[in-house]
């Protein structure tokens, strides 16, 4: 269940994504505004190009906007150097991509103490954290293969549990589903929907499956680099 009164944990306002091209400049993102609290699951939506993947490289820190805020937990995060950014990443947000960027010669365990390592969690913490990301996708009895040799959906479900590793704030996926199978995208969507019931996590999800943005609360609709349209899920 989102918390309602909760301090958002993403605060956007005004996003404004601007590229230099031959003829001048190109806007990829008009005054976008959006904000998302714990236990929401939004869906954003439109046409190729129209800058869905620009806005969710800006919500995770991979990109800058050109003129717009940002707060995340109330933190301004345009206002932190780079490196503080990053740090920023890498405790509290989670990616999730439509192709796993698993390391294939790697185990699952492996494969989720990379991030670990990366945010200086201590070797002693590392195998609890693993191993409760892994119950939360029902892959635990995988915990010691080589990522080569799961299913696309035991790939997939391995990245999520490689997203919430760290105890995200939120979760950013782009087009999670886009290589698997119904049942397999179905199971993945669950999976995300108990994340966010639990009230804690929030997940924005970049999909062109209309049967994937009705697992959410809300749809929002990019077009053109503006966000037009928002219908809150039955």
């Amino acid at each position: 269940m989102m918390k309602e009164r909760a301090l958002p944990v993403i605060d956007v306002c005004d996003l404004t994504r601007e590229y230099a091209n031959g003829a001048g400049s190109c806007t990829v993102l008009c005054g976008v505004s959006l904000t998302v609290r714990p236990g929401e699951m939004v869906a954003i939506m439109g046409p190729s190009g129209s800058g869905k993947s620009t806005l969710l490289s800006i919500l995770g820190l991979l990109l800058a906007p050109t003129r717009g805020s940002y707060r995340m937990n109330g933190e301004d995060l345009l206002r932190l150097a780079r490196s503080g950014q990053s740090s920023f990443r890498r405790h509290a947000v989670g990616f999730v991509f439509q192709k796993c960027n698993l390391v294939e010669s790697a185990t699952v365990y492996e494969n989720l103490e990379f991030p670990l390592i990366y945010a200086g969690v201590r070797r002693k913490e590392r195998p609890g954290r693993i191993r409760e990301a892994l119950a939360r996708v029902n892959l635990l009895h995988r915990v010691d293969y080589l990522a080569s040799l799961l299913s696309g959906g035991e790939q997939q479900r391995a990245a999520i549990a490689r997203a919430l590793v760290n105890h995200p704030g939120v979760v950013l996926a782009d087009e999670p589903t886009g290589q698997l199978d119904r049942h397999n995208g179905q199971l993945v969507m669950e999976h995300f929907v108990r994340l966010a019931a639990e009230g804690e996590t929030a997940v924005i999800i970049v999909t062109h499956d209309p049967e994937v943005a009705a697992f959410c609360h809300r749809t929002c609709v990019l077009e053109d680099g503006v966000l037009t349209e928002t219908v809150r899920c039955p």
